[in-house]
């Protein structure tokens, strides 16, 4: 613990000086594909979680699922090209900087980070992986009538596991809403956040985040061709 508290008050010294130069103003951090992707994988899972048990909406489950792995695979692409907040080599950090980030939390002066934080960007590389793992043993799953008991029961166990850590990322957003000021939940929405001007993203990409749209709601268009027809009344 002393590491922490002598850690976090040379970081916040730091971080604290580095405000001081110029007020911290909305900035735009979260550009719209990240923000479609974002919204779109919730959508997604909480479709594929409550058709999960229902042979009537076997459909919407299996699309929502798919739906999920290619915004995850789409998520890769654009964690590596980019805009600077949506790579990977901006937020996923080593072990020690998440656990400065931690210890700042319990300091009462948490450090700010204008992009994901270390500890955040723990869950999400946690639900990319959780998502791949998922949408596999669900295409195991329906795929192949030998084993499928086994592989229900791994689909289950890992989608639990993933339930588990959204909730996780949810208790973060909130704690991480509270210690900063800042809702969290709204900057994923708007795409600001309360930064040095210099900081903001120069691009929203507002037509790549609309034809990621368009290219979901395209898919789903698609499989309802598929839907199951009412029956009709004797």
């Amino acid at each position: 613990m002393q590491f922490c508290k002598e850690d976090s008050e040379k970081q916040v010294i730091s971080i604290r000086d580095g405000l001081q130069q110029e007020p911290a103003s909305a900035i735009l951090v979260w550009d719209v594909p990240v923000r479609v992707f974002h919204w779109m994988m919730v959508l997604s899972f909480v479709v594929a979680y409550v058709t999960a048990e229902s042979e009537y909406w076997r459909l919407a489950h299996i699309t929502a699922g798919y739906t999920m792995g290619g915004l995850v695979c789409f998520r890769l692409i654009w964690g590596l090209v980019g805009t600077h907040y949506a790579r990977f080599s901006n937020f996923v950090k080593g072990p020690a900087v998440v656990t400065r980030y931690l210890c700042s939390l319990f300091s009462g002066q948490p450090e700010h980070h204008v992009g994901h934080n270390p500890a955040g960007a723990l869950s999400i590389l946690g639900l990319l992986g959780l998502t791949l793992m998922t949408v596999t043993t669900g295409w195991f799953l329906y795929n192949s009538p030998e084993g499928s008991e086994w592989w229900e029961d791994i689909h289950e166990i890992i989608a639990n596991v993933m339930l588990s850590l959204i909730g996780l990322h949810i208790l973060g957003v909130v704690t991480g809403s509270r210690a900063h000021g800042e809702n969290l939940t709204i900057s994923m929405i708007t795409g600001f956040k309360r930064g040095q001007s210099t900081d903001g993203i120069s691009r929203p990409y507002l037509v790549l985040g609309i034809l990621l749209l368009l290219v979901v709601l395209g898919f789903w268009g698609y499989q309802w061709q598929f839907a199951p027809q009412p029956q009709p009344l004797d």
